[in-house]
């Protein structure tokens, strides 16, 4: 009977932490912040109280503080990135929106590594799931440095998949921070000159975003298919393969 008392304790520690608890704290995390969001708006928080309360590189530092957690918790970074530009310039816009990104992809990655790898990893089940996972366990500083540079998915997404993956932290924040650079710097420029629009350096901010979602969505095409296996050289394999096992 006191064996049954004593490892009663042991038990519920154990599923304290286990892998669905941990998913389960993961959620309610990411739902709360969400929740956060649909009730205050960032760019009301980022503009008034940032703008009013701090000034010079104190206020670059915070504003990247408050985009990575931003950015963690799902609002899109295009907003973030423009807000950047119209508060603090090209430069140092560019300086606190990039430092903001590699801070809320360290989060997010944290958080999913920790709290989802462990529940999540065993439901990989699909070839697609499983080509996914592979190529950002095995190449993933290409992987993600790709996915920054044409972005098909959401930044977020990207996050919490390569930690459930098994890509490694430093390829990972390396990448980002490399990738994020062009994107990032179309966006602040673009809104350092929001109050000309019609200028020739918006215009050109503008164009590069644009061509850069075009050829992400089309390099993200390509990649689907080929990680499916639908590509007519393989199903005649397969088809020869089948007819040299009937015989």
């Amino acid at each position: 009977m006191f064996d049954d008392v004593e490892t009663r304790p042991a038990r519920g520690v154990r599923l304290l932490f286990s892998p669905w608890a941990r998913l389960a704290l993961l959620l309610a995390l990411l739902g709360t912040g969400a929740a956060l969001l649909l009730s205050h708006d960032p760019r009301d928080l980022l503009t008034g109280t940032l703008a009013h309360q701090f000034t010079g590189s104190v206020a670059v530092a915070v504003f990247a503080l408050a985009y990575g957690v931003c950015t963690a918790a799902f609002v899109p970074r295009p907003v973030l990135n423009l807000l950047a530009g119209a508060l603090f310039g090209s430069a140092s816009g560019l300086g606190a929106a990039v430092a903001g990104s590699v801070l809320g992809a360290g989060l997010a990655f944290g958080l999913g590594r920790v709290l989802g790898q462990d529940a999540l990893r065993p439901l990989l089940r699909t070839r697609w799931l499983r080509a996914a996972d592979g190529q950002l366990s095995a190449h993933g500083f290409r992987t993600t440095l790709a996915l920054r540079l044409f972005p098909g998915l959401p930044y977020w997404g990207v996050n919490y998949c390569a930690a459930v993956a098994r890509t490694r932290w430093l390829p990972f924040l390396l990448a980002t921070a490399i990738g994020v650079v062009p994107n990032t710097a179309a966006y602040v420029i673009a809104g350092s000159r929001a109050a000309t629009p019609g200028s020739p350096v918006f215009l050109l901010a503008a164009g590069f975003v644009v061509v850069t979602a075009l050829a992400g969505g089309w390099i993200g095409w390509r990649r689907r298919h080929r990680m499916r296996g639908d590509g007519p050289d393989e199903e005649k394999t397969r088809e020869l393969v089948g007819a040299s096992g009937r015989h």
